[in-house]
């Protein structure tokens, strides 16, 4: 019997687009003799539909006229499964239900990617592939992921981080206070936005300010660091959960301006193919040229944040090499990757189909090792308890 796979995508967050071009991509590789392939989009507002329509990425083109042939989809937990049920489509049609073995979360950014998902799947009991609640967290949040690396003693930039109500009070006073602890030049970022959005370099006390103002219109906290003007972005992914882990082979993006943009990301490749390939169309040198101990620094290195944040699946970490130190330094972890860094793994021998093999692989172990735990316990609290009034169980009122 096949696997019933629901691969959930789009979502509220500003990489919805980058989230439809990765699932699209990552179904289409899926093993059909192993899985029964369910599309769940999650719109801009929030409503889960399902349909065949949902595989072609030409469709989503035009939206609207794609969510017509869809169906709406709820979830629920019925006698120790997952079941999605189908709305009914006119008087007479009959309710359509299926048993989900395992959810496949592909999708971007916050109010998804950073735990809120997963939160969701853990409620309803459903095994699901990739990262935790807590190690989503951790990576989404830019100033977390470097104090924890920090407690692990792996190497991060210095930052500040601050809330978009406290720069609002006195900007000039703000920007004076970073400058005087940063220094400038220097990187301005949303802390919880991935794909590069949001983020702009500052070279003085106005550019600055402008890139704050970008960054708190995305986000209510904003982390500045340090800018590494003689830089090489290295990226590396890892495959694998808390109990063992592997690197993929390097790359080194190519970016047409200071920072890596979300045009070089997602859109510039898609010029010269005629649709974007998400993070597969990123011009880029795989392997990165380096040599065999850089390499080797940075694939270990990439293994211990891994672990550092009890990460499962795939990841892919960003680093950055001072080349006017030689210093390597983590940049941040995207728990869930453009493309599921696929690119990365076919080079390494994984082609993309074994590779999410292995991702659903994970999630059932890490299932199993969840059913062998202990989350309720026997107690006869309730048997004598007598609420009189409005008393509470310790004689509060409530």
């Amino acid at each position: 019997m096949k696997i019933k796979v629901a691969v959930f995508f789009g979502c509220q967050s500003v990489e919805h687009e980058v989230s439809i071009i990765s699932a699209v991509q990552a179904m289409h590789s899926m093993d059909r003799e192993k899985y029964d392939i369910y599309p769940v989009y999650v719109t801009k507002d929030g409503e889960m539909v399902t349909g065949e329509e949902l595989f072609d990425i030409e469709k989503f083109k035009d939206i609207p006229k794609l969510l017509e042939k869809t169906t709406s989809v709820t979830l629920r937990r019925q006698d120790g499964k997952v079941v999605m049920s189908f709305a009914k489509k006119g008087v007479f049609a009959k309710a359509k239900e299926v048993v989900i073995d395992v959810a496949f979360p592909i999708v971007h950014g916050t109010n998804c990617e950073d735990g809120t998902m997963q939160g969701y799947f853990e409620f309803l009991g459903l095994p699901y592939v990739g990262c935790d609640i807590v190690s989503s967290a951790v990576g989404m949040d830019k100033a977390v992921f470097k104090d924890v690396l920090k407690r692990f003693d792996l190497p991060v930039l210095d930052a500040i981080t601050f809330y978009a109500r406290e720069y609002a009070i006195d900007k000039e006073r703000k920007a004076d206070e970073i400058i005087e602890k940063i220094g400038l030049p220097a990187i301005v970022k949303p802390v919880n936005l991935g794909s590069s959005v949001g983020i702009k370099k500052a070279n003085d006390k106005n550019s600055l300010i402008d890139a704050i103002d970008l960054a708190v219109s995305f986000a209510d906290k904003v982390l500045v660091e340090k800018a590494v003007t003689s830089l090489r972005e290295i990226n590396c992914s890892v495959l694998g959960d808390s109990d063992e882990c592997i690197a993929s082979v390097c790359e080194e993006p190519f970016m047409t301006d200071e920072i890596l943009s979300y045009e070089d990301k997602y859109t510039s490749g898609g010029k010269k193919t005629g649709g974007s390939k998400g993070m597969a169309s990123l011009s880029r040198k795989v392997p990165a040229d380096l040599d065999e101990n850089r390499t080797e620094e940075i694939r270990t290195l990439a293994c211990k944040i891994f672990k550092a944040l009890g990460c499962c699946g795939v990841v892919r970490i960003d680093f950055m090499i001072d080349t006017a130190t030689d210093t390597v330094y983590a940049n941040e972890i995207n728990t869930i990757p453009g493309s599921l860094s696929f690119y990365l793994w076919e080079p390494a021998g994984v082609p993309y189909k074994e590779l999410l093999d292995r991702m659903i692989s994970l999630a059932f172990r890490r299932q199993r090792k969840k059913e062998d735990l202990t989350f309720t316990i026997d107690t006869n609290i309730l048997a004598g308890v007598k609420l009189g009034g409005t008393k509470g169980s310790k004689g509060s009122k409530i």
